[in-house]
């Protein structure tokens, strides 16, 4: 097995949530294999989620919460990042957060650019996963929601800054989960997690 550095983001502001213990479920097995892992809860974090400027010359003082993120994620070789799907994205805080850390001359490029023409993501040699949790089944996601959320994360967040590839893991009915339900997901993140997948 080859030891990895992996950073998980519990990406749910609450204090208390599935999505947060499924967080801990993965950081923990990854911890048990023998990976190093940070495991960092956003509702821990205190910073102004508004980007508030609107464009990149005048940018707004990074809190130090969030330059950690960002040392943590420059310190990584595989990202973890678990949400609830609301509305059909990521909570505020999450997305904030992501506007905010997720800067040019840190995650992207503007002044070079791919053969496609988009900035160059500054990321790259990282791998991630997603660990998403909705009450949307999985067929209906594809079918209705075309998968929006995953071609968010995958092509316009983290798989734009380098991130790649970013495989994405959802367990559905999460609001309500049947009786056995919660710890056949907990098994399945387990063994995604010591693998550091």
């Amino acid at each position: 097995m080859i030891r990895k550095r992996v950073f998980v983001l519990n990406g749910h502001p609450a204090a208390e949530s599935l999505t947060g213990n499924m967080a801990k479920v993965y950081a923990d097995a990854a911890a048990r294999a023998g990976h190093d892992v940070r495991l960092v809860n956003l509702h821990d974090l205190q910073f102004d989620p508004d980007y508030g400027f609107g464009g990149y010359v005048n940018k707004k003082p990074l809190e130090p919460a969030l330059e950690q993120v960002m040392a943590d994620i420059e310190w990584s070789e595989h990202v973890v990042v678990a949400t609830p799907v609301w509305w059909g994205g990521v909570p505020a805080k999450l997305k904030g957060l992501f506007d905010r850390a997720l800067l040019p001359g840190f995650a992207f490029d503007t002044r070079k650019t791919t053969r496609m023409g988009l900035p160059a993501p500054l990321l790259g040699g990282r791998t991630g996963r997603i660990l998403m949790m909705s009450d949307t089944p999985g067929w209906l996601f594809r079918l209705l929601y075309r998968n929006a959320l995953m071609v968010q994360m995958r092509g316009q967040i983290l798989g734009f800054v380098g991130i790649k590839p970013l495989r994405i893991s959802q367990f559905s009915g999460a609001s309500h989960p049947k009786d056995g339900v919660v710890k056949k997901w907990s098994r399945t993140v387990a063994r995604i997690g010591a693998a550091a997948a």
